[in-house]
């Protein structure tokens, strides 16, 4: 640098302001490039609003999102009127809708909850659905009357378990069950599974267990007779009681899960075994079940339209078969409960099949965007979850890989023969595995804390039979379902259903099949999601940067170390980490599951409980009657059992872990 003395300022060489200059044209030749992509980072910067509000300590005030968004769309009308480029402005507007659209849907879903253990209460109210379990099955019901609660605390919706599973209840009626009631329990620890958040979204106030059968009853005078969802749980629980009646046992839990996307009545066994062999996606319906549906009804209905001459040679009949696709897909949706994996499976098929409706063609990237754009404006709070991650990472992964890989792919079909093409739909099938694990490896560590090993072996020998048998006897069950006749389909489906079930049984009792891994930081995982966006929506060289995030975040999940000590929200537990990582706890009488959800999310072993008087942790914590002292990295920690302890081990600890408050 050089000094201009009378300015006493630094002035920067010209070599310099040409490096400095050069670098910037270079990135703007880079971004002129490819502007085609910069729709793409739309559904991106909404995300990143909905993250913002949900990363939030506080509910931020209510005008915030709709001042936000109007001034952002006040500055993209301004940079058009004065002809410059609206790329940026659009992305503030994008994320400031994002954030509006989750303060949004925080408002609408605002309903009384649970503020502490309630019964044995009676409930009365309209039943909304019935999801059927291994054992017994789970209510939801809208209540009009709980014991001692009026109508002002009175929550939207409750859940109850049954013990026993009561063929005679039927979604859209009203009933009445004796029950216990607690509030939705809240995550066992920050960055947690969220229970208590995705109850308030689907406003649900109470959950509980019942203490006997439930009871119909009249409805009471002015009630309707149900609404739309309640019709559509009504449907659901009727197809998939007719599955179950007539394949009982897992084979009719599964295939209930295929059509009607209700997977409550897998036994654990059969569902932990589909989870470690990496085929759980086959159990939830997504892409590749709404694609086959998709596309056998339309091959379906072009076929036969075929069959007439008039029809066929005076109508479009690719338009016909479209539609028709177009509505069972939407039905098959519904039927599925409407998940953001069926969710965003039907936006992006429904683009596609819009675009022979309209001679237009539609781009895979571009649709992708759009059903994150869709997802993200009706569901926002979906964005926290792994179903929304997991899909989206999936199948952004997979347009983006097959874009680069298109012009290759297509040689090789060109020149290839019957057995060649085999050949290379197995090959599809393994790059497609092998893309979608590394997209969705992340997200399956933070969220579930194990990856499976072998999923790419289970892959190739169960997605053909899912694909190319299993579906095809669903929609045709379907379709026989209303003459009494889903038997003639079920019985073959579930030969394909045993077969998959034996390749996850079979791959998940290979050694080593599952690694427990502990969870990231949230911060590393969303500098991942950064750096794979990056790679996924560029297609130049420069893509290749997104590698210096990813690398990052997984350096710092590497390096990230597990707490050393956790305090369970209600303070009935306190876990310890001692120096093999083991978590030892307080109790093992009391919040078990609050121990376990901490141990999975380290991938920790569990020790025993504190020892009443001596050492324990492998050295770090000594105890005696009054309370622990624990030794971390330096650090004294006094975890009381009696307040009486507080003056004395307040001067000569760094930190008290105390059941009483200490005053003074």
């Amino acid at each position: 640098m050089q000094w201009d003395d009378a300015a006493a300022t630094p002035v920067p060489l010209p070599w310099q302001v040409g490096r400095v200059g050069g670098a910037l044209g270079a990135l703007g030749a880079l971004l002129l490039a490819e502007r085609e992509r910069w729709a793409l980072w739309f559904p991106a910067a909404m995300g990143a609003g909905v993250a913002l509000y949900f990363s939030l300590d506080h509910e931020p005030s209510p005008w915030l999102g709709g001042l936000g968004l109007a001034a952002a769309a006040a500055l993209v009308v301004l940079a058009w009127r004065r002809g410059h480029s609206i790329a940026l402005p659009l992305g503030v507007l994008a994320f400031c809708l994002g954030f509006g659209a989750a303060e949004l849907q925080a408002a609408l879903a605002a309903a009384p909850v649970l503020a502490r253990k309630l019964g044995p209460v009676m409930v009365e109210g309209r039943l909304l659905a019935i999801d059927p379990l291994p054992e017994g099955a789970r209510l939801v019901i809208a209540p009009r009357h709980i014991d001692r609660l009026d109508a002002a605390r009175l929550p939207a919706r409750v859940r109850v378990r049954l013990r026993r599973d009561d063929p005679a209840l039927a979604p859209g009626g009203f009933i009445a069950v004796r029950a216990m009631l607690y509030p939705p329990p809240a995550p066992a620890m920050p960055g947690g599974y969220d229970f208590e958040r995705q109850a308030y979204f689907e406003r649900l106030g109470a959950v509980g267990f019942a203490l006997g059968p439930a009871a119909a009853r009249a409805p009471p005078a002015g009630a309707g007779p149900g609404i739309f969802a309640t019709a559509v749980a009504a449907l659901r629980t009727g197809v998939t009681e007719r599955i179950r009646a007539v394949l009982p046992g897992p084979s009719g839990a599964v295939a209930a899960a295929l059509i009607t996307g209700d997977t409550h009545a897998i036994p654990p066994v059969e569902a932990a075994q589909f989870r470690n062999a990496g085929l759980a996606h086959i159990l939830v319906i997504a892409g590749l079940h709404m694609g086959m549906v998709a596309g056998i009804v339309f091959f379906a209905v072009r076929a036969l339209l075929a069959l007439v001459p008039a029809i066929a040679l005076n109508h479009p009949t690719k338009k016909y078969a479209a539609a028709a696709a177009l509505l069972v897909s939407f039905g098959y949706m519904l039927l599925s409960g409407a998940t953001v994996s069926s969710r965003r499976a039907f936006v992006m098929i429904g683009l596609m099949l819009l675009g022979v409706l309209f001679d237009r063609l539609s781009l895979s990237a571009r649709a992708i965007a759009w059903a994150a754009v869709a997802i993200l404006l009706m569901t926002p709070a979906s964005a926290t979850g792994p179903s929304f991650q997991m899909s989206f990472a999936a199948v952004g992964a997979l347009i983006a890989f097959y874009e680069a890989m298109r012009p290759r792919l297509a040689a090789w079909h060109r020149q290839a023969g019957a057995a060649r093409r085999f050949g290379l739909y197995l090959l599809g099938i393994t790059f497609t595995t092998i893309v979608t694990t590394f997209a969705t490896m992340p997200f399956i560590i933070y969220h579930f804390n194990r990856f499976p090993l072998y999923s790419i072996a289970a892959n190739v020998l169960a997605v053909p039979v899912a694909g190319f048998w299993i579906m095809p006897w669903a929609i045709l069950a379907c379709l026989l379902m209303p003459f009494g006749l889903e038997a003639l389909a079920l019985e073959p489906m579930r030969f394909g259903i045993e077969l998959v079930a034996a390749i996850a049984q079979h791959v998940s009792s290979w050694p080593g099949a599952v690694v427990d891994v502990a969870s990231p930081p949230p911060f590393a995982l969303a500098l991942l999601a950064v750096g794979g966006l990056w790679l996924c929506i560029w297609q130049r060289r420069w893509r290749w940067l997104g590698l210096l995030p990813i690398g990052v975040s997984l350096a710092i999940a590497v390096f990230a170390r597990p707490p050393d000590i956790l305090v369970s929200s209600d303070q009935r537990v306190i876990a310890v980490r001692a120096p093999d990582g083991a978590y030892w706890l307080s109790s093992t009488r009391t919040e078990r599951a609050t121990g376990a959800a901490w141990a999975q999310r380290a991938a920790a072993p569990l020790g025993p409980a504190w020892p009443r008087e001596g050492e324990g942790a492998g050295g770090a914590l000594r105890c005696d009657a009054e309370g622990c002292i624990y030794r971390a990295r330096g650090r004294v920690v006094a975890l009381e059992r009696d307040a009486a302890a507080l003056a004395e081990d307040c001067p000569r600890a760094d930190l008290v872990v105390s059941p009483a408050a200490a005053r003074r």
